[in-house]
């Protein structure tokens, strides 16, 4: 008999660019969410999504902020809409070192999006007028990998050498307490 799969949920935005008007609500919204205290002040640069807009066209493609990545990408892809080509940086969700999107404009954070975490849905969905952006979550099965005995005696052995073996065990101990 085998054991059911282990799901976990997927959280994504669904974008609409032909809905998207630019109005930048999803903007405003999100930084004045982040602000600290919360709601105390508004600056899109803070904003963990941004509007990409071409005028000439009335097209607007918000992206909402991804992963950090540490290095540059080795290639770049361009991409046609509508007869304009766009650079692949203008889609990308990533802060990156090649660039200033999505990054905390005091500390040169990277910004990534957490979904408004402790709301019912993000708040970019909520305000948008027009319902370019929903909100979808899906459940996947994952695969569970047996644990791999050297790298656990790696991450023991990193952990001893830091903090020292009696610490480690003491931590193990009670942890395995904590647990029963």
């Amino acid at each position: 008999m085998t054991s059911p799969k282990k799901t976990k949920t997927i959280k994504t935005i669904k974008i609409d660019i032909d809905k998207c008007n630019g109005c930048r609500a999803c903007e405003v919204i999100c930084s004045s969410f982040h602000a600290m205290p919360k709601y105390s002040s508004n600056n899109p640069a803070r904003s963990r999504i941004r509007v990409t807009r071409e005028p000439i066209r009335d097209v607007y493609v918000p992206v909402y902020a991804g992963e950090y990545a540490a290095a540059e990408c080795a290639g770049r892809d361009k991409y046609t809409i509508d007869g304009k080509e766009y650079d692949e940086c203008v889609f990308c969700r990533a802060a990156c070192p090649s660039r200033d999107e999505f990054k905390e404009p005091d500390s040169g954070l990277p910004l990534k999006c957490d979904m408004c975490e402790g709301e019912d849905e993000p708040l970019c969905v909520k305000w948008c007028m027009v319902d370019a952006l929903t909100y979808e979550e899906r459940e996947v099965e994952i695969d569970e990998e047996e644990p791999n005995p050297e790298e656990i005696e790696t991450g023991l052995q990193s952990l001893v050498d830091k903090h020292g073996l009696d610490k480690v065990a003491d931590m193990v101990a009670q942890l395995a307490k904590e647990k029963k």
